[in-house]
Parts: C-alpha cells; structure tokens; sequence
C-alpha cells in the first residue's frame, strides 16, 4: 500500500498532479491541510476529479466526508488524545456508515492501546530522517510484533521500500520524497513500482 499525504503549503498545479497521480493508480491520497478553511477545503476537492473522491482521507473538516463521499477521515494525534475516552465514540460514527478511519503516532507502543477501536491503518513516523522534516530523526522502529496495520512514514523512497516491509509494516506513506521532486509525477511512478514489487 501505498498512501500520498498533500504538502500542509500548496504548490502550483497541486491539484491538476493529483489527478495524474491518481491515473496512474494512486490508491490513497491523505488531504492535510492545516491552514485552509471549510470553504476552501471545499474548493480544493471540487478541483480533485470526482471519480476519484472515493480514495481521499481527510485530516480537517470531517464533516465535508459526507458531502464529497469521501474515503474517510484521519485523526492525527493530538486530537486523538483529546478525544481521550471518546476516541473510540468519535471513530464508530465514521466507521458504522462506512467510512474508514485512521490515525497518527509517533511511538509503536502506544499502537495497541487502540488495538479494539476498528481503525484501518495507523501512521507511524519517523521510520527514516524525514525529507520534508530533516530535524525529525529517523528511528526504525520495527512493528512486526504489531498486531494492526502500520503505515511507515520518514524517509521513504524507492530505494527502501524492502527495508520498511522487513520491519514489518503493511505499506507505506510518502509527503516530501515525491512533493519536493523536480518531477513528482516520475517519482510517484517509480515508488508505485517498487511497492508492487515489495508487496505484491
């Protein structure tokens, strides 16, 4: 598996790449996108090709899930640690129509105490020194003892996808490896591959 998290910053022809990415088989796009409103959230997924909605998880303004038939929605951690005993309440009324739900950690020990909420994946990073976070240092945290499925974030690139799934993880999650290419949409191609490669 292989998920695409949008830069928190728009780039140009954002959208338009998105579209290409999701031609050529982009399963997952994570929707991050801290400084935008309702409004613009709206207008950034207008601008997604509707065939395609089907495959977004959105991080902000939940709610929109419903208008757009979205995948489903991500909860990072923070907010995830303010829901406190109503984690579990808050993902239910996703999950029980439909949607899938995921969310973040930064520490694998802290993956099972949500191991009965029904979530789809858990991020989990930094793996490798993050690209678009190089202060973040990577920790290669191995999961393979992790009963649910962990998504690997930091560092990723076509060239250690084999050593994330010998860790363990069921796939993996990129931001700053193909954002920050001069050519995101030959990188996503070429990390698509060996994903298949690794994984199928």
């Amino acid at each position: 598996m292989l998920i695409l998290i949008t830069p928190e910053n728009d780039i140009p022809n954002e959208t338009d790449l998105i579209n290409s990415f999701f031609k050529a088989g982009l399963e997952t796009l994570h929707l991050r996108k801290p400084n935008k409103n309702y409004a613009q959230h709206m207008a950034y997924i207008s601008a997604i090709e509707e065939e395609y909605h089907n495959r977004i998880m959105l991080h902000y303004q939940h709610n929109l899930a419903e208008d757009f038939m979205l995948k489903g929605v991500h909860i990072q951690e923070q907010p995830r640690l303010k829901f406190g005993e109503d984690f579990g309440l808050y993902v239910t009324q996703y999950t029980s129509q439909g949607y899938d739900v995921s969310s973040s950690f930064h520490d694998p020990s802290e993956i099972m105490l949500y191991a009965q909420i029904p979530l789809i994946y858990n991020l989990l990073s930094p793996v490798f020194t993050a690209i678009s976070q190089p202060g973040m240092k990577g920790r290669a945290f191995d999961v393979s003892e992790i009963e649910v499925p962990v998504i690997g974030m930091g560092g990723v690139n076509e060239n250690n996808i084999d050593k994330i799934k010998k860790l363990g993880y069921a796939g993996v999650g990129v931001l700053g490896g193909v954002w920050n290419a001069e050519k995101p949409l030959e990188v996503f191609k070429e990390l698509q591959r060996n994903v298949n490669k690794v994984y199928l």
